[in-house]
């Protein structure tokens, strides 16, 4: 018993030595601290929220900072389907665009805005299929308890 209390505490000693390691030989594995170029800026950050109310190019997104967003999605799917009815999808990306959106079309147009408030993650979508009425919606995720 007396051994095995002993070759435990060398094997604990031993793990919080460090070994006996020596530095890195090879020059491209020594650290350089303080040396490094800071991280690129984020791709669309910065990006400003949407107004509460109407935009300057005439879409409405309501009060959305308190909404819930299960009525607050179906109120502007329904704003959405009633502003773009029988327009086509490159007039549709020129109005949301005018209104904050940041759009890609690749097979379908997928239009967004991601903004980050308050630990919260706000996410406005339109997406126009061919030969397809538009889908739009909103997503709330936020970190931690409120």
């Amino acid at each position: 018993m007396r051994l095995l209390a002993l070759v435990m505490i060398a094997a604990l000693a031993a793990c919080a030595s460090d070994g006996g390691a020596e530095a890195p030989t090879d020059p491209r594995l020594a650290a350089a601290r303080g040396t490094a170029l800071p991280p690129p800026a984020e791709t669309g950050a910065g990006r400003a929220a949407p107004p509460e109310g109407q935009a300057p190019g005439g879409f409405d997104f309501g009060q959305w900072r308190g909404a819930d967003p299960a009525v607050y999605a179906p109120a502007l799917q329904t704003q959405v389907r009633t502003r773009y009815a029988g327009q086509s999808a490159a007039q549709i990306r020129t109005d949301l665009e005018a209104n904050g959106f940041a759009c890609n079309d690749e097979g379908r147009l997928d239009c967004r805005i991601e903004i980050m408030e308050r630990q919260c993650a706000h996410d406005w979508y339109v997406v126009v299929e061919p030969g397809r009425e538009p889908v739009a919606g909103f997503d709330l995720m936020c970190l931690g308890a409120r």
